[in-house]
């Protein structure tokens, strides 16, 4: 088997070589994370991607306790760079335990959040500075980041009115607060260019989904998972 430019000679001819996959959304909660993360994991599945999914703080049995301790409700007072190094073990073991790990085997894998969380949350909404959270990131994460970061851009008064359920001791806090932090979501692209993509979370779920597919699609060694693919299972399908 030869390997030459993105393209591997077997069965006698040419073919796109087909890449392991790093992606991950991100935006203040109420944004529509979720949803399009299932709609990318279906999606992916039904073209026959191996797909792994995470979320950051947790996915490890560490991870999931940092989790706990950062979000619970407790009159627990967190100073900001404590939280920012807690969000970062956490990322670290992710990184270390499950990413790494599936991304060697060929694998997809798509985080709920990511570095660019603790950029806006810790940094422009608590005072850290943003060069600082990213060198301590890369760091911690040995230099993996996401080949496309989708940044779901929603303002704080609409996000807020989308969160029905009780709010964790992040999203406690104030307006304010969240439209520093919707700031920082929107100096990403600025930190890490051609890798971030910012949507507008006003959109419908539909057209959001769309702008994902058109993204993902513009990456080399995607041609199996194009929108103009032809799909191996029904799209709802999943394994």
């Amino acid at each position: 088997m030869l390997d030459v430019d993105g393209l591997v000679w077997t069965g006698g001819s040419w073919h796109e070589v087909i890449a392991a996959m790093f992606f991950a959304f991100d935006g203040i909660d109420g944004a529509g994370k979720s949803t399009q993360i299932e709609r990318l994991v279906g999606y992916l599945r039904s073209r026959d991607r191996s797909v792994v999914v995470c979320r950051d703080p947790g996915g490890t049995a560490l991870g999931e306790q940092v989790r706990k301790l950062l979000l619970d409700h407790s009159d627990m007072e967190i100073g900001v760079r404590a939280e920012t190094l807690l969000y970062m073990a956490s990322r670290a073991q992710l990184v270390s335990e499950v990413i790494e790990p599936a991304l060697r085997r060929g694998d997809t894998v798509i985080s709920d959040r990511f570095i660019s969380a603790n950029v806006a949350y810790q940094g422009f909404g608590g005072g850290m500075e943003a060069d600082r959270i990213v060198s301590i990131g890369q760091w911690a994460t040995a230099g993996i980041m996401p080949d496309l970061l989708f940044v779901l851009d929603l303002d704080a008064p609409a996000a807020a009115a989308r969160l029905l359920r009780e709010k964790d001791r992040i999203e406690s806090r104030g307006l304010e607060y969240f439209e520093r932090v919707r700031d920082g979501f929107l100096r990403l692209p600025d930190l890490w260019p051609g890798r971030v993509v910012v949507i507008d979370a006003r959109l419908s779920a539909d057209e959001v989904h769309d702008r994902v597919l058109q993204a993902i699609a513009e990456l080399p060694g995607t041609s199996d998972v194009s929108p103009t693919a032809p799909s191996n299972r029904g799209a709802g399908e999943q394994r």
